[in-house]
């Protein structure tokens, strides 16, 4: 399989799960932490916690259901 043909059966994915988005977000809080941007990294570190919180009760209530 080439390149080519990977790109075609593999399209680009913009959206991710929660937990994948609050990763994200938490590297982007740790790089911006460690460049000095505090504003940039107080805010993604609340996404962050937000997402993994909204993760756990989705996943609570899909389990009590």
């Amino acid at each position: 399989m080439d390149v080519g043909t990977a790109a075609q059966t593999l399209p680009l994915q913009i959206g991710g799960s929660l937990v994948e988005l609050a990763i994200l977000f938490l590297l982007l809080a740790l790089v911006a932490g460690v460049l000095g941007a505090r504003g940039v990294a107080g805010l993604s570190m609340n996404i962050a916690k937000w997402l993994v919180v909204i993760f756990v009760v989705l996943a609570v209530v899909s389990f009590v259901l």
